[in-house]
């Protein structure tokens, strides 16, 4: 089974200037956990993925007011994505490894036009991909994110400013061929 097949495709998206408090409001709203971060919401060029443990974790356990901050703090830059014609097994896998309940899918061109909930995969998938799915994406996680040495610089895990150098460049491809 193809990901397009059963992908929800009547998503809601936030921008990265609203704020969490817009991001908390959509979520209740509509019944789900994610929603896709988008650049304008007229060109859904996936910028990044809000969860509501990111809420919870970035507003709540922090005591910040969510009417206060802004869905860029918050959110998951370049999460991991699917296109429509990407199989099943193959996004359980990106699941898996990445230890994600959900996948927002992107077109050809890097625009999203669903997401993939664990929930569909347990609805579509045999029983034993469900359960190796479900154990995998629910292993503990490290928390503290390494430090790791090379030479003189160190390197935490978070994107790394060529990542984001990369990322705008990418965009601006996708502007220009607008």
């Amino acid at each position: 089974m193809l990901v397009g097949e059963l992908m929800s495709r009547q998503i809601v998206c936030c921008t990265p200037s609203d704020t969490a408090q817009t991001a908390a409001w959509l979520m209740k709203m509509q019944g789900v956990g994610a929603i896709p971060v988008v650049l304008d919401q007229a060109d859904a060029l996936l910028e990044g993925i809000i969860t509501d443990r990111d809420l919870s974790c970035g507003i709540v356990a922090s005591g910040r007011k969510a009417s206060a901050v802004k869905i860029a703090e918050l959110m998951t830059r370049v999460p991991v994505t699917c296109e429509p014609g990407d199989t099943m097994q193959f996004c359980e896998k990106l699941m898996q490894e990445n230890q994600v309940r959900r996948i927002p899918v992107v077109d050809e061109r890097g625009r999203c036009i669903g997401i993939v909930s664990q929930a569909d995969v347990a609805l579509h998938s045999p029983a034993m991909e469900v359960v190796t799915t479900l154990a995998e994406i629910s292993k503990p996680s490290n928390t503290a994110a390494p430090m790791h040495s090379q030479g003189d610089f160190f390197y935490c895990g978070q994107p790394h400013e060529m990542d984001e150098i990369l990322l705008l460049n990418r965009r601006r491809e996708l502007h220009k061929h607008a």
